[in-house]
């Protein structure tokens, strides 16, 4: 038994903005060396405020209104900037909510890991590749020709690499399948186990917590409200089955093209570095008439997210064909004409992807109703304001920064934001992963009654089909970058 003091001791810790509402409030934990404490509460109550507080570092214009943080010995909110940095690149890891957003995507996932890490040998790079489960192959690629799972573990292989005593993980297990979350909480518990790793992880999924996690400390809501709650609508569209290899037949010449949407035929994506070649998609076809609600599901790397991106015309295929109501489409985005832009829109896994950190999410939903000229200079205040209403949040949130909101309302500004340009199509991508359940149902609710009120056609990438099942008209199984067939809720259960 060791008399030196726990790594990390956080006391009475209540963190406020400056002008605004508290953003954590009295908060204490005590983290010792071979244990896991987990961090749980609703959206809003503080867990990411509390991590980041941790590693020294508080959202801009925030101030710490009572308490005390220390780590190895060290009040992080006195550190002078040199012995912070130290502390943060030898001592402390973090990996955030969005760990794509921190992955230079002009680095291979090789020199990501060895950039930083104790032990830059090749053989070392692949046991920490390996202890994540990222396949070989994955060293020579890119960030961007990874799924957000393989991001996310590429992400915690980096961050161990550096062999820190303190650990701060921020929903290590969002957007990943049960598989490799189980996976990943063994690993969190092996390395506690062996290396006297002090690790606290701010998670909403029960089955990791209780899988790793030797206490829980569990935040109170914070004072950031959340706005009006969705009522759930039931949707008004007949029900739709998507083909999972062929494509209904076309409409006879004069027909009205109001059910046709979008359709995908054949699509292949494959990122090759160095002569490594990973197929992404490998021959997808889809139909999403207008008006539906498709869900699809499938192992973490299967190609949910390149299927999103290539629709969206952010990933270009190498072949395959895109038509919308009947006239192609061009498969990249930029080519496409300023109306079929503003028809199609992407919701990002991670809001931070969609919502600029150096704007407020007023000027961000105003963007794209200048672009896209949806109403004039002097009528979009008033159209900000409604589009913040129309996703449950109080119109104030306009004057706000993106890291002064909670997960579930940085969700809620990210789908506003998409629907600013009126579109047809919304393509979701994991946007109730890092999200508490009741906020997960609430924005499910609000696309359910948007797609009621609006006729979206909607597309629901998740793991949790459960979830998904309950609004979207068909699940799809993506395996192996192809389509397969409807999903069974077994299937589902075995994602979530």
């Amino acid at each position: 038994m060791t008399d030196s003091p726990p790594p990390v001791t956080v006391t009475g810790l209540e963190i406020g903005l400056a002008d605004g509402p508290v953003l954590l409030r009295r908060a204490g934990l005590r983290l010792c060396g071979g244990r896991i404490t987990a961090l749980t509460g609703p959206s809003g109550s503080g867990k990411t405020t509390l991590l980041r507080a941790v590693l020294g570092e508080l959202p801009r214009g925030a101030r710490v209104i009572s308490g005390s943080i220390e780590v190895l010995g060290q009040d992080v909110l006195t550190l002078a900037p040199g012995a912070l940095r130290t502390l943060r690149r030898r001592h402390v890891a973090y990996v955030g909510q969005d760990p794509g957003s921190a992955l230079d995507p002009r680095m291979t996932a090789r020199r990501l890991i060895t950039e930083l890490a104790a032990d830059r040998s090749p053989e070392a790079v692949e046991r920490a590749m390996a202890e994540c489960r990222l396949p070989a192959p994955l060293a020579h690629h890119r960030p961007g020709a990874l799924s957000g799972g393989q991001q996310r573990r590429l992400a915690l292989a980096r961050a161990l690499a550096r062999r820190p005593e303190v650990l701060l993980l921020d929903e290590p297990t969002a957007g990943l399948d049960a598989d490799l979350r189980d996976d990943i909480t063994a690993l969190l518990r092996r390395l506690a186990d062996r290396h006297g790793l002090a690790v606290i992880m701010a998670s909403h999924d029960p089955h990791a917590v209780a899988a790793c996690a030797d206490s829980v400390v569990t935040l109170g809501a914070g004072a950031v409200p959340y706005g009006a709650t969705a009522t759930r609508v039931p949707a008004t569209s007949p029900s739709v089955h998507a083909s999972a290899t062929t494509s209904p037949p076309a409409p006879a010449e004069g027909a009205t093209t109001a059910s046709e949407g979008l359709r995908a035929d054949n699509l292949h994506v494959a990122f090759t570095h160095r002569g490594h070649t990973h197929h992404a998609l490998a021959g997808v076809g889809l139909h999403l008439p207008t008006g539906s609600a498709i869900g699809i599901t499938g192992p973490s790397g299967c190609g949910k997210t390149t299927l999103l991106r290539t629709l969206a015309g952010l990933q270009v295929p190498q072949t395959g064909t895109l038509t919308w109501n009947g006239r192609p489409l061009p498969a990249n985005a930029r080519k496409r004409s300023r109306d079929q832009q503003r028809r199609i829109q992407f919701v990002p896994q991670n809001p931070l992807g969609a919502l600029n950190p150096s704007r407020t999410i007023g000027a961000t939903l105003s963007r794209p109703l200048r672009l896209h000229r949806v109403v004039a200079a002097p009528d979009r205040p008033e159209r900000v304001g409604s589009l913040l209403e129309a996703v449950g949040l109080p119109r104030d949130v306009a004057r706000r920064y993106p890291h002064e909101l909670s997960g579930g309302q940085r969700q809620r500004a990210s789908i506003a934001r998409a629907l600013a340009t009126e579109p047809d199509l919304l393509l979701c991508d994991e946007v109730t992963s890092a999200l508490d359940p009741a906020t997960a149902t609430a924005v499910l609710d609000l696309l359910t009654r948007l797609r009621a009120e609006r006729r979206l056609t909607l597309v629901l990438v998740s793991h949790q089909l459960d979830l998904v099942a309950d609004c979207a008209d068909t699940v799809h199984l993506l395996r192996a970058g192809r389509v397969v067939r409807p999903a069974t809720r077994r299937e589902g259960a075995a994602s979530a």
